[in-house]
Order: structure tokens, then C-alpha cells, then sequence
């Protein structure tokens, strides 16, 4: 059934060319594709991709009949249940300062003498209810907050091995503390738990990323806080995405809104379910999700001693989104006038977050066939990526690339060509 696919999708696509009296030349000019890759499409010759299906919808007003012709991707094999009972992990430093880091089990921890390494930092400490808890907690939370700008403009992996130092150590220590300051302990060791996992992902490591989410889960679940459950399931329903599996990216988005998690926990998820309806090509239902999101978080009363759950360097969250969900949607010139309304906001030091961002802008520059200016924003952003090393916006640069060799002959192209490869060459997987 699947290799029917394209060909009738080349058909319809013929079909509704016609009806509104387009050629082949003028309907590549308005999708910025050429006219041959066009043709070939139409024929059967050559299978679609969703962003050339989804740019075809807008533009002859299809309303996603030509991008349900399209079969998504293959999904990358299923996210399984993750549990870190019995387990522990260990981190290796090398004498070049890099490091990794890999599930072991607790018996053959044990096994190899090893099993102290839960304990270091922390020795035979003991903390007691007071100032000198309170004391603790809040230097505990600013060391996060220190982390979480320092993953700013570095690596992954520099990160990882103190990020989860830093998350046995406070489970260490809130073994040894009252009741009170047992809690805020574990709610801070859930959110260093919840960031190691960002990072793992970020480095390119979905499996690890899932472990230390659902750790986190365990941890402030044993602090009195329940909302980092729907969280995990939000971020799960990311990784979900990234995987190619959108289904079930939409029915883990779908369960954490469901949830009784807080509002900002459940505007988070009802961005991820937008972000799901706009791979599908939804418009509709991709806007009323976007709403959703914006009123969910406008009711949110946080705690401003709380380390932020989810991303805090977006002025409107909301709106980049929004510009981000428009590309996917086959709308690229909307997408490219919000993202650079929205990245011109962003702090300066925000290097990972910039990145991210304008990567999309230069994505629905060329998309538009703005060619010259999604160079540009290009070129300025990689060396910041290199310095990130992000597999998630990895995986944006490679969408571009291929974008961008569409467009062989074009100078600005030819110009970042070289650069773009050694950037591709040295960039996680």
C-alpha cells in the first residue's frame, strides 16, 4: 500500500495544480522548489516530504488532504518504560578533562567495591533543621541556577558528570536533614535529575534522557510534589516527536493536559500537543492548542524562589512557538517575521536558546526562498553551535543543509557550503 503513496499524491497534487490554473514553473516559484524536482513528484518518480506536501497544502488550499497523502517518517524504535531500580550511574573522567556516563547495575556496583561512590562529596555530614538548613537549600539553588546558565554556552557533556554529582549529593544530604529541609532537598535534587535528563538529550542520548526524567519524577514525588509527573510525561511526548513517532508524541501531550498537574506544567504539555498537530498538519487544531497554552500559563503562580520547570529565557513562550508550529505548517514567510520578532528579544547569554531559535528562523527563510538571508543568520550562528554541541538543534541543521542544497547554484550557498560540512562533521548524532 505505502509505494501507491506517492504517486497519488503526485496525482492530487496534479489535480489541484490545474484547478487553480498554475503551471509546474509557477507553483515551484510559489514552494520554492524547481520545476523538475516538481515534476518528478507529480509522476511518481520521487516521493514527497512532509514540508513539500504541508507548503503544497497552503499554497493551493488543500486544508491537509495533500499532506495526508504523505506517510510520516518510520519512527525511530518505540520509547520503552524506563526504571532505574537496581541501578546506579557512573561517571568516567579522562585525563583530557572529558567524561561519560552509563547505567551499572547496583549488584555488580556493589560487586566491584564501588558502591561508595554514592557517598562522595558528602562523608558522614550531617544537617539539622535551622539556619544552616535554610542556609543550604537556598545556596542549593543558586548552584542550579549557575548550571542552568552555564549549559547556556557549553556543551552537554561538560555538564553531565557535576549535574549528577550535584543530584546524588542532595539526595545524600536529604538523608541526613529534617523533615522540611528533607523535602526542599529532594524538590531540588527532581529539577537537577529533570535537567541532567535535557542534557542527555541534548547530547544525543534519548535513553539516559528518559532515566534521569522519570528519576526526577521519583525524587519529587518523595519531596511532596506530584507536578513533575505530568512534566515527564510533556517531555516524553518531545523525545516522542524528535523520534518521528507523532501519534504517540500526541497521546502523551494528550495525557499530560489531562492531568491535575499546575498550570504552567499543563501549558507546557498543550505546547508539545501543538507542536504535534503541526507535523500533522493541522492548522486548526494547532492554534486552539497554542490558546490553550498561553491561558494555562497566564494562570501560573510560581513560587520566585522555585527553579523554573521547563524553559525560562523565552520573553513570550508562547509566541515562539507559535512562529515554530508556522514553519512545520507549511507557512514560513509567518513563521520567519515571528521567530525574528521573538529571538531579538531574547537575553544575550542565552547562547543555546538563540541558537535554537534562529536556527528555525533561517529555516522558514529558506523555506520563503529567502536563500541570501537564511545564509546570513547562518553564518553568524555556527560557531555558537559548535560551541553548544546540541543534537536537537543538530537535527535542524541537517534539515537545512538539505534545504539549502536545493539551491546549488545560488552564491550565498556555495559561500557557507564549506563552513556548514565542518560544522555537520563535528556535531553530536
Amino acid at each position: 500500500m505505502l509505494p501507491q503513496q506517492p504517486c497519488a499524491f503526485g496525482q492530487e497534487l496534479r489535480r489541484r495544480r490545474l484547478a487553480a490554473n498554475l503551471s509546474l514553473d509557477r507553483l515551484g516559484r510559489r514552494v520554492h522548489y524547481s520545476k523538475g524536482q516538481l515534476s518528478k513528484v507529480e509522476r511518481g518518480l520521487k516521493p514527497p516530504t512532509p514540508q513539500l506536501a504541508r507548503l503544497c497544502d497552503e499554497e493551493l488550499g488543500a486544508r491537509g488532504a495533500l499532506a495526508g497523502l504523505v506517510p510520516a517518517p518510520a519512527p525511530v524504535k518505540g520509547i520503552p518504560p524506563t526504571s532505574h531500580e537496581g541501578e546506579v550511574w557512573l561517571m568516567h573522567l579522562d585525563k583530557d578533562g572529558s567524561g561519560s556516563f552509563q547505567p551499572v547495575g547496583r549488584r555488580r556496583v556493589i560487586s566491584a567495591g564501588a558502591a561508595s561512590v554514592l557517598g562522595i562529596g558528602v562523608g558522614g555530614m550531617n544537617v539539622t533543621t535551622g539556619t544552616g538548613a535554610t542556609t543550604l537549600v537556598d545556596a542549593s539553588r543558586a548552584l542550579f541556577g549557575q548550571y542552568r546558565r552555564l549549559g547556556q554556552v557549553s556543551g552537554p557533556g561538560a555538564l553531565l558528570p557535576q549535574l549528577i554529582s550535584q543530584t546524588h549529593s542532595l539526595q545524600q544530604l536529604a538523608a541526613r536533614s529534617g523533615t522540611r529541609t528533607r523535602q526542599a532537598l529532594l524538590v531540588l535534587a527532581s529539577r537537577f535529575a529533570e535537567y541532567t535528563g535535557w542534557m542527555a538529550q541534548e547530547s544525543g542520548n534519548d535513553d539516559a534522557a528518559l532515566w534521569w526524567t522519570d528519576r526526577a519524577v521519583e525524587l519529587a514525588e518523595a519531596g511532596n510534589d506530584d507536578s513533575l509527573a505530568a512534566y515527564a510525561l510533556a517531555r516524553r511526548s518531545l523525545i516522542s516527536l524528535f523520534r518521528g513517532d507523532t501519534d504517540g508524541a500526541v497521546d502523551l501531550a494528550t495525557h499530560a493536559l489531562d492531568s491535575h498537574a499546575p498550570p504552567r506544567i499543563k501549558g507546557l504539555a498543550a505546547q508539545k500537543l501543538a507542536q504535534c498537530q503541526a507535523v500533522k498538519g493541522d492548522y486548526d487544531a494547532c492554534m486552539r492548542s497554542l490558546d490553550r497554552s498561553r491561558n494555562l500559563l497566564a494562570l501560573e503562580r510560581r513560587d520566585p524562589h522555585e527553579p523554573v520547570i521547563g524553559t525560562s529565557h523565552l520573553p513570550d513562550v508562547v509566541a515562539m512557538f507559535t512562529g515554530w508550529c508556522l514553519y512545520e505548517l507549511g507557512r514560513p514567510r509567518q513563521a520567519a517575521e515571528i521567530l525574528g520578532r521573538e529571538t531579538a528579544r531574547l537575553p544575550g547569554h542565552a547562547l543555546r536558546t538563540r541558537s535554537r531559535y534562529e536556527l528555525r528562523r533561517a529555516l522558514a527563510h529558506a523555506a520563503a526562498g529567502e536563500i541570501e538571508l537564511a545564509c546570513d543568520v547562518t553564518r553568524d550562528l555556527l560557531p555558537t553551535i559548535s560551541l553548544v554541541q546540541s543534537a536537537t538543534i543538530t537535527a535542524d541543521l541537517r534539515r537545512l543543509a538539505r534545504t539549502l542544497g536545493r539551491h546549488p547554484r545560488n552564491a550565498s550557498v556555495r559561500e557557507l557550503s564549506p563552513e556548514l560540512s565542518t560544522t555537520l562533521a563535528s556535531a553530536p548524532r
